[in-house]
């Protein structure tokens, strides 16, 4: 029998109807993280919202700069060749 098969019927005996094995009880307040795990979960997703907004801002910022790197270099390049054929006329001082 294939495992996928098995899986809706379960993969051995269920405890909870096993006779010789007695319910327990335990106190909710000690094996759920409650307010406080809530509290925390929070606040690890409040900070990995900031952190991707960030991350995105840094990354858009990072590309305008070279952008505008790649457009100064390439008006300087287009300078230097006018300078060089000799059309001087029209260059404007490289800085």
């Amino acid at each position: 029998m294939h495992w996928l098969t098995a899986l809706p019927t379960g993969i051995g005996p269920n405890p909870v109807d096993d006779p010789l094995i007695s319910p327990i009880q335990v106190d909710e307040n000690l094996v759920t993280p409650g307010v406080i795990g809530f509290v925390v979960t929070l606040l690890v997703a409040i900070g990995a919202i900031l952190l991707v907004i960030d991350m995105s801002r840094r990354v858009r910022r990072v590309r305008y700069r070279g952008e505008v790197r790649e457009r100064l270099e390439a008006e300087q390049a287009s300078a230097a060749e006018r300078r060089v054929e000799g059309d001087d006329e029209d260059a404007r001082p490289v800085a």
